[in-house]
């Protein structure tokens, strides 16, 4: 069979528009099947008196603060079950605040080994000599809302995996745009597309705080780690080991977008980064251990991680879109150019049924409008990944 060069070239055009679309169309079907009427809660507000749990809260230099987020804890332990925090290199009176506000501390001092993921570590080795049946992660800077403990307990007991919990930020007191656009990306983030994969019977992404595991899942794999989205890589190691992540509707915790630009930037740059980083590493191996094992679980993490930041995924397919559109006008084949605009429709759709049925509190259709330029803002940022990524350990500077 004789293949000629321009059909080797339409093929190599090809290649990518492709990949765009499928992850494009993956995304679109996540904020799909995220619509409709939300399941009705169940009255979880009662944790099984033989279900034993701890409450892991790392901190780092949260002595403002951390007495706001245990007040949010406390409320929903019993007297069995325990809250330990991890007071980890701080400088300041975390320790003390938290002693203070009811927690029981343990002190972590190690400059060379920074991060969150190494302090979780710390505590899930001080509770070995008498381990709880469930283990939740609550980070320092997070209110945890009523009755979401026992909802992400009960959900790890009876599905013995891990759970996460619906993560939100809150906009400062004076949003402006910009803070709206963010603030409807990270629900599209961790709240649409995580209910879209449960719904489709998929596991999701673990994204930061609200954290609830069996025991044996939380041993499962080494947690200590300095990786700059050490949640997402737990999440990923979990699922890989067998123990893929459930997203838990009935839990909520929320936190707070920083307000000022550098935080903001410095804590937009370790997440996209981080979420880069760990593409290139584990979607290979996702792909690989679901073709080994037939694992339809794997391949739908593969997918979900292969969605590039949705800033970034919008630049990217409108590029390899005008770059398939000056082919085919020069006298190349019109099929990538076809492909690039089913994941350019495919995108769109995606991004208008998460606003649709997530986003109006957030921006109007006006705000909408002006995401391209939120878009163009943020081309620094990826630019810096491939001269420059951030690989260490940030701490966001908290407001006030």
């Amino acid at each position: 069979m004789n293949v000629s060069l321009g059909d080797l070239i339409t093929v190599m055009l090809a290649v990518l528009p492709l990949l765009l679309l499928t992850t494009s169309a993956f995304f679109a079907l996540e904020c799909l099947m995220a619509l409709g009427k939300a399941q009705s809660a169940t009255n979880l507000s009662t944790l099984p008196a033989d279900l034993s749990l701890a409450v892991l809260v790392p901190a780092h230099n949260e002595a403002e603060g951390i007495a706001t987020t245990l007040a949010t804890i406390l409320p929903q332990l019993r007297p069995s079950d325990r809250l330990l925090v991890i007071a980890d290199n701080c400088t300041d009176a975390t320790a003390e605040a938290a002693r203070q506000a009811g927690a029981t501390i343990i002190e972590r001092h190690n400059v060379t080994q920074r991060g969150k993921g190494y302090a979780l570590d710390f505590g899930i080795n001080h509770l070995m000599a008498n381990p709880p049946d469930i283990v939740v992660f609550v980070d320092a800077d997070c209110d945890l809302q009523p009755h979401s403990l026992a909802a992400l307990a009960i959900q790890a007991q009876h599905s013995q995996r891990p759970v996460q919990a619906v993560y939100l930020m809150e906009k400062p007191p004076s949003p402006g745009i910009k803070d709206g656009i963010s603030a409807f990306a990270f629900k599209v983030k961790n709240w649409v597309r995580p209910l879209g994969l449960y719904r489709l019977g998929q596991p999701c992404l673990l994204t930061g705080t609200g954290i609830a595991m069996p025991w044996d899942a939380a041993i499962a794999v080494n947690i200590a780690s300095g990786h700059i989205v050490e949640d997402m890589k737990l999440g990923l190691d979990l699922a890989l080991a067998g123990y893929g992540p459930q997203f838990c509707q009935s839990a909520w915790v929320t936190s707070r977008l920083p307000s000022g630009n550098q935080a903001a930037t410095t804590q937009r740059t370790r997440w996209e980064h981080g979420h880069l980083q760990m593409l290139s590493e584990y979607v290979p191996k996702l792909l690989g251990q679901a073709l080994r094992q037939g694992r339809v679980d794997l391949l739908a993490l593969a997918l979900e991680l292969a969605v590039l930041p949705i800033s970034l995924q919008v630049m990217v397919t409108l590029a390899i879109a005008a770059l398939c559109l000056v082919a085919a006008l020069a006298g190349l084949s019109w099929l990538p150019a076809y492909i690039a605009l089913g994941a350019v429709l495919a995108l769109s759709a995606g991004v208008s049924l998460a606003w649709a049925g997530y986003g109006r509190s957030d921006l109007s259709l006006k705000d909408l409008l002006t995401v391209p330029l939120y878009v163009l803002n943020k081309i620094p940022l990826y630019f810096k990944f491939l001269v420059k990524p951030e690989k260490t350990w940030v701490r966001t500077e908290r407001d006030g």
